[in-house]
């Protein structure tokens, strides 16, 4: 006989607590934001006004983090408590049965159930969506994109969902019903398969419906770009600029591709927010340093490693009739079972990701040293503190929520570690 352990309220109660801490976290951020003074570090290295800037767009984003994490919680701990997920899977039944289909069919019945919870997600998340961009990034200058960008990026975003989404969902309920004893195996493999045709598609498919990429224009940037690239070793077959501009004026650069046919991608804001050609170089010089270092290959094998864990945890609960009562389900749908399955190792999630932060914050010290031993020590710390500067981020952290939250560590530290190397070299 299974034991009848109060699963949900298990769940409830966590997420709960999680949310208290977390706001604890952010409350000891909070404070470290409204200090009205530079820190030692960055006094006279970042100007009095875009410290002013900062602190008051760090705050005005931390006040509307609060209200969003609150209704979020009440909303979480609602649908669950009063059990919304089995009454809405049960109504998706008979939106099947009114459509003229067989509703004793799992895949039609879970895509119709699937295509209910983004309608609603959607339709929640709306005003907090609209609110953050055309009220908090348009009054501290960073929106640049008009109301119907917005819908239009957001409709693009739900069809891409209805044209990729049901095969995916189809083929991972096939193969939980006749993956047998190798269940996790499959579901890992289909998974590794999916990110890998996902990670070959999207820069060339999807990628494009949201923004215009065009090759950056011959010229001395251009140039020393590709000869950082040679020196490396990197195959570098395209150099791309990208209209984020259009969106925002926070500025990036990233790099993608397999083995010998990899591309960079700079922001256009990027471009123009840093200084001279030595910032930007200094940048890319960070980011050639993840892959010189396999960063990249390190964080994909942990990915795909959590990946396989997490499938084989769910085989092992995947018919335990009193996990899917404990929610209100009284009968054992694939999808349902993902989904309850995701609530109940919350607690293993938060331990994992705070684990992946520090590793990642580890990378970028890595990268920071690697440039520097390049020879782009100066341009880096100039790069950094620009980048820091006209994204207006916040310069006074709190220890702990940083390490908690924070995949990359505070400019404060980064430019600590760039000194202590140059005084070593010295």
């Amino acid at each position: 006989m299974e034991s009848s352990f109060p699963f949900l309220e298990a769940v409830i109660g966590f997420m709960i607590l999680m949310y208290f801490f977390e706001t604890y976290l952010d409350t000891r951020q909070h404070s470290a934001l409204k200090l009205p003074t530079l820190p030692k570090t960055l006094e006279g290295v970042i100007s009095q006004e875009k410290f002013e800037k900062s602190r008051a767009y760090s705050l005005e984003k931390s006040h509307f983090h609060f209200v969003h994490e609150f209704v979020t919680i009440l909303m979480d701990s609602a649908i669950l408590f009063f059990r919304v997920l089995p009454w809405f899977w049960k109504k998706s039944g008979d939106f099947v049965v009114l459509a003229g289909l067989n509703a004793e069919n799992e895949i039609l019945h879970t895509l119709a159930f699937l295509a209910g919870v983004t309608i609603w997600s959607q339709i929640t998340d709306l005003p907090f969506s609209l609110y953050s961009t055309f009220v908090v990034e348009a009054r501290h200058g960073f929106n640049k994109q008009t109301i119907w960008l917005f819908f239009r990026d957001m409709l693009k975003g739900i069809c891409l969902m209805a044209i990729l989404g049901p095969p995916i969902v189809a083929a991972i309920i096939v193969i939980v019903q006749k993956g047998g004893a190798y269940l996790a195996i499959y579901l890992w493999g289909f998974m590794f398969v999916l990110s890998l045709v996902m990670m070959t598609i999207y820069p060339i498919l999807i990628a494009p419906l949201f923004n215009k990429f065009t090759p950056l224009p011959e010229g001395p940037l251009r140039e020393k770009i590709e000869k950082l690239a040679s020196s490396l070793n990197f195959p570098l077959k395209k150099l791309f600029v990208v209209d984020g501009s259009t969106r925002s004026s926070h500025s990036n650069a990233y790099m993608y591709g397999f083995f010998k046919n990899k591309r960079i991608v700079l922001y256009d804001t990027l471009i123009q927010q840093c200084k001279n050609d030595e910032e930007i170089v200094a940048v890319i010089a960070h980011e050639l340093g993840h892959w010189k270092l396999n960063h990249t290959m390190y964080s994909f094998i942990a990915v795909q490693i959590l990946t396989l864990l997490q499938f084989g945890g769910y085989t092992l609960v995947r018919n335990s009739s009193s996990l899917f009562q404990s929610f209100g389900f009284d009968t054992q749908p694939v999808i349902i079972g993902l989904i309850i399955f995701q609530h109940t190792i919350i607690p293993v999630q938060h331990l994992v990701s705070f684990a992946l932060n520090l590793v990642s914050r580890a990378f970028e010290f890595q990268a920071d040293a690697f440039a520097k031993a390049l020879g782009y020590a100066a341009s880096l710390r100039a790069g950094l503190v620009r980048l820091q500067e006209e994204n207006l981020s916040a310069m006074n952290t709190d220890p702990w929520y940083s390490a908690y939250h924070y995949s990359h560590p505070p400019l404060v530290e980064r430019l600590a570690a760039i000194d202590e190397e140059t005084k070593k070299t010295d």
